[in-house]
């Protein structure tokens, strides 16, 4: 059934239009090269992975900054797979991994699709938690930051999604309502409970096995975006 009214549709974007997985795999690749990392890339990043959504989480939440982030998800994967590395090694890929992750520009099935089609009738913006000096160079290299008329990210605001006051402040960058508005993203916290607790309407992108309120909107591919809008 269509979502009537929209005028603007806010788009996440890592894990929901920039294959946030396959491009940091992709880095690690080649930072383990470059620092001759001797170790299955596959069997790190199973441990890695995890430990990274529990920091952003932390991050999100204000419970850690962006410094130890950057520094313990490495450390502790380091760890949990019994791989020595020194810590100024870890500090040198912290800072190479955000360096050149935005090389790698994979994104998911049909995004281009999706954003041609919305475009056509809609407003489209960004909300994101990412770094500010990596999520412009994302959709820069990934050749879609043309479809956006906002792009508000975290540290231009002082705070992280769920926070109201993000997403307020993208609606007046937008010069747009809630009533108006509808988020898209994969985190159900985050981007879901976040926007519907200021009004807007919200599509969660993500597996229908994931443990979420079944009155809520979801697409497991960006192109059933169009059943809604």
């Amino acid at each position: 059934m269509k979502i009537n009214d929209i005028t603007d549709v806010f788009f996440d974007l890592d894990h929901t239009l920039w294959d946030f997985d396959k491009n940091s795999a992709f880095t690690f690749h080649k930072l383990f090269k470059i620092h001759h990392i001797k170790l299955d890339l596959n069997i790190f990043l199973s441990h890695y992975e995890p430990i990274n959504l529990k920091y952003w989480k932390l991050y999100r939440e204000e419970k850690i900054d962006k410094q130890t982030l950057r520094f313990n998800r490495l450390y502790d994967a380091f760890q949990a797979v019994n791989y020595h590395v020194q810590a100024n090694v870890i500090d040198k890929l912290s800072q190479d991994y955000i360096t050149h992750l935005p090389s790698f520009n994979h994104l998911f099935e049909n995004t281009f699709e999706i954003l041609e089609y919305l475009n056509q009738n809609y407003n489209l913006h960004i909300i994101t938690n990412g770094f500010e000096e990596v999520q412009h160079k994302k959709l820069d290299k990934s050749k879609i930051i043309q479809y956006f008329k906002t792009i508000t990210n975290s540290e231009m605001v002082g705070v992280k999604k769920p926070n109201p006051k993000i997403f307020n402040f993208a609606l007046q960058q937008a010069k747009t309502v809630a009533k108006n508005s509808i988020m898209i993203g994969d985190s159900y916290e985050a981007d879901i409970l976040g926007a519907k607790n200021i009004g807007m309407q919200a599509i969660y992108f993500g597996n229908y096995n994931d443990a979420i309120d079944t009155e809520i909107k979801q697409v497991t591919n960006l192109i059933h975006i169009k059943k809604y809008l």
